[in-house]
């Protein structure tokens, strides 16, 4: 078939390849333009810009691809379908109408649960159990359009964004180009997404960061794991940030988990409750596993302490630390 491929980041490589090494013309591939990045913010070109360079694919990188004399040149390459992954800019009805198929998106969500920009973030944030992949035929809607095939795939309770993102990369390839086959040969049908359980996967904010000591440890947990890679959880020591990569529930809450073991002394929420990093939250407690200091690499804990004691009783959140009365069982 005669394709356009429209996408930006990592998640979108593997399908162009899977397409690409599959024998389909890739007549154009469309890509944000290069960005500003890194402390010299020299210009960096997308994953897709680069792999279409080095395999000699017409790339483009328009601002906005509505523009009428972008229009006028997609029109022009006359496709078969249009494959769309993470491209970043809202397609128009005249883009969506041209290729003789329409236009076919990949998106890391089962819909209609986690419509838009960050599915895997949200999934994992909201203590889903499951996410997946969906191949969907685009209508002018945000990730509204019909459902050709999806394909579900279960969450750990270690996974983070970064484990999702690579789990599901690998199967999206295989995906399409099965829906694709099904959707040349017209033996595949679009069925409408429900109606019940939308949720909207709103673009990640970087002051969503900060970990409020007072949530529980499953959400604090839930937090850093959903934030991992980027931007990060982090919380504050002493008025500096400390970024929180991995973490886990000394004392869970949750009844679907394993059995908790003995309580630990209260605390206020934020207060180092041992010499080792376990710290009180809202409900429950964290042991905090791998940690990163501003301009310094990742370490875990034990390197942490060997070069920073955290004492018990050590308070962390947005007040400046500072040792607090240490807390014995059956303090109150």
């Amino acid at each position: 078939m005669r394709l356009a491929f429209l996408g930006t980041p990592d998640f979108a490589l593997p399908t162009l390849r899977a397409l690409h090494q599959a024998g389909h013309e890739i007549a154009a591939v469309y890509t944000q333009p290069p960005r500003p990045a890194g402390r010299g913010q020299a210009l960096r070109k997308s994953p897709i810009h680069l792999y279409a360079e080095q395999h000699g694919l017409p790339v483009f990188t328009p601002r906005r691809l509505k523009r009428a004399d972008n229009v006028a040149q997609w029109r022009a390459l006359k496709l078969d379908c249009a494959i769309v992954v993470a491209f970043g800019q809202i397609l128009s009805k005249d883009i969506l109408d041209a290729p003789r198929l329409g236009c076919i998106n990949v998106h890391a969500s089962l819909l209609p649960r986690w419509r838009g920009a960050a599915p895997l973030h949200r999934a994992i944030m909201a203590g889903d159990r499951q996410t997946g992949l969906s191949i969907m035929r685009m209508d002018e809607g945000l990730d509204t359009g019909p459902v050709l095939m999806r394909e579900t795939h279960a969450i750990a309770p270690d996974d983070t964004t970064q484990s999702l993102h690579d789990a599901l990369v690998e199967k999206a390839g295989p995906l399409l180009l099965k829906a694709l086959d099904g959707v040349a040969k017209g033996r595949l049908e679009a069925i409408p997404q429900a109606e019940e359980g939308i949720c909207y996967a709103h673009k990640i904010d970087k002051s969503e960061s900060m970990i409020n000591w007072d949530d529980s440890a499953i959400a604090i947990d839930r937090k850093i794991r959903g934030l991992t890679p980027f931007p990060g959880a982090f919380t504050l020591l002493n008025g500096e940030r400390l970024k929180i990569l991995k973490a886990e529930i000394v004392s869970p809450t949750d009844p679907s988990l394993k059995a908790p073991p003995k309580a630990p002394p209260k605390a206020p929420p934020g207060t180092a409750l041992d010499d080792a990093l376990t710290i009180a939250c809202g409900q429950g407690a964290l042991k905090l596993i791998h940690l990163q200091k501003p301009g310094r690499g990742a370490m875990d804990a034990a390197s942490f302490l060997r070069g920073h004691a955290i004492p018990k009783g050590t308070r962390f959140g947005p007040a400046i630390a500072v040792p607090a009365k240490a807390m014995h069982p059956g303090d109150e």
